[in-house]
Formats: structure tokens, C-alpha cells, sequence
């Protein structure tokens, strides 16, 4: 046994989705020592396959959720200071059906939506005329009045990897490709065992806690990992979206509703595309098995169609992905209507090591959702130092004011040979970090050889380096969307560069 191996660490996390990489942040931060292990790559489920937002929820106020939005709202606002370069501002365009909710009842959610969380860095709502208005440009002639309201984008994978970043920055210790195959007590504290699901080798860790985020396979790491019960679960709700060619002027998002009640985001993606979802369906399936269904597209598309003047098919759908979404079972019959806050469960027999797991949750609050996860272990870590995440910005987020423009324009000074294109994806993706990427460089051939319009040499090799990509797919699809800008050709190309590098290694 190596000499790691028969350390005792405080905190076990299992799960890198957004929940886990948070409490892992949240708690080496406080003093403790953590692990944390993902059997897949970190946010290869459910966290990188949101909607991509953060936002306080308005149709939750439907649902009576006003803590949970007040919450949401709160942390919205929180995170746009954090994490600039992966988080900003988005202005929604309602346009009003009064076939689906009058517009008294659309101004007072909105009216809540505005005030409930103290809003201060975004601008409040406000009516328009879509006969005169830009906005109303795209729309059909049959609807003349929007609510145009303000939430925030996100790239939610990157969201993931930073609160990783940081954890390990911090001493944390992060596994990727690693599945936690057991844990048992054994005096007083959990015995784990870990195997690389890449090469088999098995790793054993000592801990006092264990946090269990495994989102969709949460009530798996308690019964077969851990041969244990729970009265609590998840319920699974897939989510599909789509990806089509951006069909309208202008940088804001729309917010259609649905003849059924529910309401579809169509938000600008990537410069020239539409992210255009989500469906609410009851998934029972392998959660990674999950993938969009020809009665999703159509819904989709209907959605869309009923309210814009470009009539979208199925041919022109350029990309399109779903997540399984695990959400509290609190019983409700409208997958619609199922709660998205959180639950926590503490098993922790007298004078045992706790499993603390995780039931629920949304990325916009998983910061809150962490803090109040650690202060649950607190009794078990009376030591351990008071939150402190609300206040400290994510790697590449430090830049005065939260100001990322100001800071993007600093950047296309200081590297006047970088293509303007590649600056503002560098300063998106890396922030401040940026600067490591670029050490030494001081042309475009110093960035090594281009895959596609933008992906580099040097870029792909940082992400090896520094972010824990391993396979083609974590460069193309999480760390970067670049995958969804090159060709067939460029994209087998990289893939055999890729496992070149692994031969080599």
C-alpha cells in the first residue's frame, strides 16, 4: 500500500458533476482535506447538458418554489460576480399568447421574478411592441406585445471544471475516469476502493466523511457501493435540446410558452447557432444511455414554429443532446411540476463515519447547495473554517469590477497578433488564466498546429496539462464546443492527433 493510500483524508466526494465539484471547492477551502473521484470525465452527465442558464426559474413561481427561486435569484447574482468570463447577462423576450396565461398574471410573476432577490447588477423588465420593436422582427404579426426580462448564460461544463480547478488548486485531490466500486465502515471511518476505469488498477483511500453526488446514480452508490438503504431518490426526467443555424437579429434570447403550459428557451449559441429546448419527460432508462426521441424533436420545433416567421425542420437541427435531470421525488404526478430543490440525507449511526448524499438540486444554486452541505458535516468538522465561496471568484474570474469587457479589451492589446476571434474565446474560456496558455507565445505559429477555426495545438495541449482531458470528446464537446465548428474531416484529424499523443505518452 502506497503512502497516499493509507492516508486518511476528511471528505470523500463522490461525483464531478457541478453538486460535487462544489462541495469538493467548498469544503478543502474550509480546511479539510478532500478527494474527489468521477467514473467519467467531470461534467460528462447531467451538468453539461442543462439548458445553460442561470436563473432563478420563473415558472417555478407557479409552483408556489418561492423559496427556491428567491435562492436562485440570490446566487445568480453571486455567480455573475464570480465567474464573469463564463457567466453574463442575457435579455428573454416573452412574446405574450393570451391563449396560455393572461398578461396580468405574466407582469405579476415578473413583478416577483424583478424583487424577490434583490436584483442589482441586471436591468429589470420591461413591456414591448413587437410590431416597432427589433425583437419583433422574427416573430409572427399575430403577436404584438413581449415581457422582455433579464437571467444570465453559462457554460455549464466549464462552470464544473473551474470549481474542480479550484478544489485541486486548493490541495484537493481529483480523479477523472475513476469509479468508487465500494466503501464500507470499518472503525470508524469508510475503507473506499477506487478502480481506473481505463486501465483497472485499483486505489484505496481512508476517510472520515463521504459525500455522495452521484445525481442520477445517487441511490446506486448507496445501495450497491455502499450496501446500504434510503427511504429518499431521485426521480429521472430527461431534458432534450436541440441546435439549429441562429434565425434572428440581435443578442437576446427568447422565452416561448407551450400550448401545454410549459416554456421553451430559445437562447443565441455560439455565436451563429440557436440552443432551442427543453423537454420534461420520465426517463426509467440507464442514465447514460439517454439520447433525443423523434416526438422531442417535433415537440421542439412545434414550439418554436407556432411563434416565429422562420419555419424550422428537421433537417435544419445541426447538433442536438439530452440529460437526465435528478430531481427530488416529492410525488408529484407532472414531471413538469416536480420540485428542483434539493434534499439532503445524513446516514450516520452513533459513533460512525457520515455518508452525506445529495438528492435533487439546479447548477443555479449548486454554490448554496454546497455551503449547506458542508455546514450539514459541520458537527463531524467542529474545526472547520466558516463559508467563504460567495465571495472569492472562480479561476480566470478576477478581473476588477466583474467587468469582462473592459478585460477583453485589455487582452486584444496585450496579444495584437491573436485573430480577434481567438482572443475573445481565449478570455471566454480561460479569463485571467489565459496568460498561462499564451506563456511565451508571440505568433500564431507559436500556437502549434490548427484543428479547426480556432482549436489549436498549444490549447488542446493546456487542457491535457491542466483541465484533465483525456479523450477527444472532453476537449470537443465540454472544455470547448469547437466540435461543433469543424468539419467531419477536422474533427478525425484532431481524434488521430489525439491518440498519437497517448501512443507517444
Amino acid at each position: 500500500m502506497s503512502k497516499r493510500e493509507d492516508e486518511i483524508v476528511d471528505l470523500f466526494v463522490i461525483g464531478g458533476g457541478v453538486n460535487g465539484a462544489g462541495i469538493a471547492r467548498d469544503a478543502v477551502g474550509r480546511g479539510l482535506s478532500v478527494v474527489l473521484c468521477e467514473k467519467d470525465d467531470l461534467a460528462q452527465g447531467t451538468s453539461s447538458r442543462s439548458g445553460k442558464l442561470v436563473h432563478g426559474g420563473l415558472r417555478y413561481l407557479e409552483y408556489y418554489e418561492f423559496r427556491l427561486v428567491r435562492e436562485a435569484l440570490i446566487e445568480r447574482e453571486v455567480l455573475l460576480a464570480n465567474a464573469p468570463h463564463i457567466i453574463w447577462p442575457l435579455r428573454f423576450v416573452l412574446p405574450h399568447n393570451p391563449e396560455d396565461r393572461p398578461a396580468w398574471l405574466v407582469r405579476l410573476g415578473l413583478f416577483l421574478y424583478d424583487h424577490l432577490g434583490g436584483r442589482k447588477r441586471l436591468p429589470g423588465t420591461r413591456v414591448l411592441n413587437l410590431a416597432t420593436a427589433p425583437e419583433g422582427k422574427a416573430i409572427k404579426p399575430q403577436y404584438r406585445k413581449a415581457f422582455e426580462y433579464s437571467d444570465c448564460w453559462v457554460d455549464d461544463a466549464r462552470l464544473v471544471l473551474l470549481n474542480a480547478l479550484d478544489a485541486s488548486m486548493r490541495g484537493a485531490e481529483v480523479y477523472t475516469r475513476t469509479a468508487c466500486t465500494s466503501v464500507r465502515r470499518v472503525e470508524g471511518l469508510w475503507q473506499i476502493e477506487m478502480t481506473d476505469v481505463v486501465t483497472g488498477a485499483k486505489r484505496q483511500r481512508k476517510a472520515r466523511a463521504i459525500a455522495n453526488t452521484a445525481g442520477p446514480w445517487v441511490n446506486e452508490v448507496i445501495g450497491r457501493v455502499a450496501g446500504l438503504n434510503s427511504s429518499r431518490s431521485v426521480r429521472l426526467v430527461k431534458g432534450s435540446h436541440i441546435i439549429v443555424r441562429k434565425f434572428w437579429e440581435g443578442p437576446n434570447a427568447y422565452l416561448v410558452q407551450n400550448n401545454d403550459k410549459r416554456v421553451i428557451f430559445i437562447n443565441p449559441y455560439e455565436n451563429d447557432m440557436a440552443l432551442i429546448g427543453t423537454t420534461d419527460i420520465p426517463y426509467d432508462g440507464k442514465p447514460e444511455d439517454v439520447k433525443i426521441a423523434e416526438n422531442e424533436v417535433d415537440y421542439l420545433l412545434k414550439a418554436v414554429n407556432r411563434y416565429f416567421k422562420t419555419q424550422l425542420t428537421p433537417a435544419d437541427i445541426v447538433h442536438s443532446f439530452s440529460g437526465v435531470r435528478p430531481l427530488y421525488d416529492d410525488n408529484s404526478d407532472n414531471p413538469s411540476a416536480v420540485t428542483r430543490d434539493y434534499v439532503f440525507e445524513v446516514d450516520a449511526p452513533e459513533g460512525q463515519a457520515p455518508l452525506l448524499s445529495v438528492f435533487g438540486g439546479k447548477i443555479t444554486t449548486f454554490r448554496k447547495l454546497a455551503d449547506h452541505a458542508i455546514e450539514r458535516l459541520k458537527p463531524f468538522f467542529p474545526e472547520m473554517a466558516p463559508a467563504w465561496t460567495s465571495q472569492v471568484p472562480l479561476p480566470g474570474g478576477e478581473m476588477p469590477g466583474a467587468d469582462f469587457e473592459t478585460f477583453l479589451a485589455e487582452q486584444r492589446r496585450q496579444y495584437p497578433w491573436l485573430p480577434p476571434a481567438l482572443v475573445t474565446h481565449y478570455a471566454r474560456l480561460y479569463g485571467t488564466r489565459m496568460r498561462w496558455l499564451l506563456e511565451g507565445a508571440s505568433s500564431l505559429a507559436d500556437l502549434g498546429t490548427f484543428f479547426g477555426p480556432l482549436l489549436t495545438e498549444r490549447e488542446a495541449r493546456f487542457l491535457m496539462e491542466k483541465e484533465w482531458a483525456r479523450r477527444p470528446d472532453d476537449i470537443l464537446e465540454r472544455r470547448t464546443k469547437h466540435g461543433l465548428h469543424m468539419t467531419d474531416a477536422e474533427r478525425q484529424a484532431f481524434i488521430q492527433w489525439c491518440e498519437n499523443q497517448a501512443i507517444a505518452a
